[in-house]
């Protein structure tokens, strides 16, 4: 893969999570700065396309969203090939919701062929007087499996955009070092009689990489 001027990247996100945690409202204030107080179960799928530049680079994540009902469970393989990050969503107000999220992890794990940048967030930060999962909680189940942690409410805002942009500038740098490590990086490199210094310090090197 070589490095081009205005080179493009489209990555695939999927945002999962038990019914009604708020899914395709975090989605909706993300894309379009929207919230639809009256907004339905989604049906199917659906996905938005947003732009963000990383490095001088153009970005492009293709943000998925489907159901979270047990009767949409037959589109799961599909939804999931080709993700490179994912958002596990739950209520903080529906502790039901946040004991689900290892069961969309082990989906995740089973569907995915790939390092997928993943996020734990809890929605719905702006019902602290019915919170039914503490903010300790959350963070000690995301060190636990090694995701990224945060609280959003896609009602007022908060942190939706810095939830997903995370995601989407994990997903980047695991790209790069992905590119970086590939044999055929490293070949060109010696070709150009460039040597590369290896970071032993950097525990993302050691993750081994499956080429796609």
């Amino acid at each position: 893969m070589e490095e081009e001027e205005g080179e493009e990247y489209l990555f695939k996100v999927v945002i999962i999570g038990d019914s009604a945690v708020g899914k395709s409202n975090l989605l909706s204030r993300y894309a379009r700065n929207e919230f639809d107080i009256n907004s339905k179960a989604t049906i199917g799928v659906e996905f938005q396309t947003q732009s963000m530049e990383i490095n001088g680079k153009e970005v492009k994540a293709q943000i998925w969203d489907t159901a979270g009902q047990e009767r949409f469970r037959a589109v799961t393989s599909a939804y999931y090939r080709g993700a490179v990050g994912a958002l596990v969503v739950y209520d903080i107000s529906r502790r039901s919701t946040f004991e689900s999220v290892r069961r969309w992890l082990d989906e995740l794990n089973t569907h995915s062929d790939t390092t997928v940048a993943r996020m734990l967030v809890g929605n719905k930060c702006d019902l602290e007087n019915i919170r039914d999962v503490s903010v300790e909680e959350g963070k000690s189940l995301a060190e636990e499996e090694g995701l990224f942690f945060m609280e959003t409410s896609a009602l007022d805002a908060t942190n939706v955009k810095k939830a997903f942009e995370m995601v989407i500038k994990e997903i980047y740098n695991n790209v790069s070092r992905k590119v970086l490590n590939s044999d055929t990086y490293k070949a060109e490199l010696s070709i150009n009689r460039v040597s590369l210094v290896n970071n032993s310090d950097s525990k993302q090197n050691q993750n081994k990489y499956s080429c796609c």
